[in-house]
């Protein structure tokens, strides 16, 4: 195996750290890292910026993702990702697997685990260390669900650890049936057909499995006709749940997007300028009517092909910070991931995880109901942002009640 390094300085604020840049598959650095798991970036309270129903434990175990679409909003993010953006060197959080196991081994309340909300987990680095592949052994060893989402090819190893595991399932991000199309949008990801062979796969170990139209792009992936034929293909292949959104731009990122759809689908600027007119959260959108008009479309898209459909992260202005999600609107399922995950807890040290009877793992519609919550964490019904420690806390409450419990025996 090539190994060749050379070496890269990176600033961090007043700080410069320096690493070995390992070339081989592709080019790359080892990190040591203090990440610890997390939820979600937003609460729905105060501004109504949350559309994810359920919870779910983050996990990134690379920065950087030589996949490297053209629309990607992590382009815009700092840190270890300018470094992928600017020099094309992805970050490997090295043993991160092991991290994950002892966070896991401090908790006896966990939601599902969630690969990768923003680096895609099967891209090529992965091949050469598997931290996708270790880190869900971690989940279903200790009967903790875990979701993937890829534009690459899901590992064997990852489906046959998946499939010990009751409610853990698969999303699969297809931009379209045209092949030369989603080659000029990306620069690597699985082909066409390998994407609809991984829904297959998913479905034929009974696993659920998604199908993310994650982002349809104006003028370019948005035609009826396009999106009939690949909502009806990926149904046939066992999709039993689709997710889209409408691509939105990064403020910092709106020449250089432009610039790119004009040169690779030859779409003038003037026209998404003329479109993209929202700005929510320092992203543009494109117009409510357009976004309107074009989820109308694919729900009806959806239920004539019996499938259900939710939305991601797509909201409405109320005015200054106030959004409303779109999901009320459009979604025609229950959870906006199509398939109901409860949150899962155990009963002491060295104990399995196990789901938690009477929860459906829509922490958001339990936020808008008077009843109190079946996982008994008056927080959850908060559908907040929440860190580790807070997993920790509960973990900590739940272990006095159940101390509690036995003494009242």
């Amino acid at each position: 195996m090539d190994t060749k390094t050379t070496a890269i300085t990176i600033e961090f604020g007043r700080r410069t750290k320096e690493f070995e840049v390992i070339q081989t598959p592709v080019p790359h650095i080892l990190v040591d890292s203090n990440k610890e798991l997390h939820g979600w970036w937003n609460g729905v309270e105060p501004y109504g910026n949350r559309e994810c129903t359920a919870e779910k434990l983050l996990i990134n175990p690379y920065n950087g993702c030589s996949h490297n679409c053209l629309f990607c909003y992590s382009h815009a993010l700092g840190g270890y990702f300018r470094l992928f953006r600017e020099k094309g060197v992805v970050a490997v959080f090295k043993d991160f697997d092991t991290r994950v196991a002892r966070q896991l081994d401090g908790l006896n309340i966990a939601s599902c685990g969630f690969l990768s909300p923003v680096t895609d987990p099967f891209q090529p680095i992965n091949e050469r260390y598997q931290l996708s592949e270790k880190i869900i052994k971690e989940f279903v060893d200790r009967n903790i669900p875990v979701k993937l989402t890829t534009k690459g090819r899901i590992s064997e190893k990852s489906l046959k650890l998946m499939k010990k595991q009751e409610h853990s399932f698969g999303e699969v991000s297809i931009l379209t049936l045209d092949e030369d199309k989603r080659e000029r949008l990306m620069a690597g990801g699985a082909a066409t057909d390998e994407l609809v062979r991984n829904i297959e796969r998913l479905a034929n170990e009974d696993k659920f499995a998604v199908c993310r139209i994650d982002p349809i792009i104006p003028y370019v992936t948005d035609k009826r006709e396009e999106l009939e034929e690949l909502v009806r293909k990926v149904v046939e292949a066992g999709a039993g749940h689709i997710i889209t959104s409408c691509m939105d731009i990064p403020k910092a990122l709106k020449y250089e997007i432009g610039d790119e759809l004009e040169k690779r689908a030859g779409i003038p600027k003037r026209m998404l300028n003329h479109l993209y007119t929202e700005e929510l959260g320092g992203r543009l959108h494109a117009s409510i009517d357009y976004r309107r008009k074009l989820f109308g479309m694919v729900r009806e898209i959806c239920a004539e092909h019996n499938v259900t459909m939710g939305l991601c992260m797509e909201f409405e202005s109320l005015g200054g910070k106030k959004v409303v999600g779109l999901n009320k609107e459009f979604m025609s399922s229950w959870n906006c991931e199509g398939f109901d995950i409860p949150i899962y807890v155990r009963q002491g040290d060295g104990k399995q995880f196990e789901p938690v009877t009477g929860c459906d793992g829509n922490c958001l519609q339990c936020h808008f109901s008077e009843n109190e919550p079946a996982c008994g964490i008056p927080d959850l019904k908060k559908a907040g942002a929440w860190k580790l420690k807070d997993y920790r806390r509960w973990s900590k409450l739940a272990e006095r009640r159940t101390k509690q419990s036995r003494l009242d025996v």
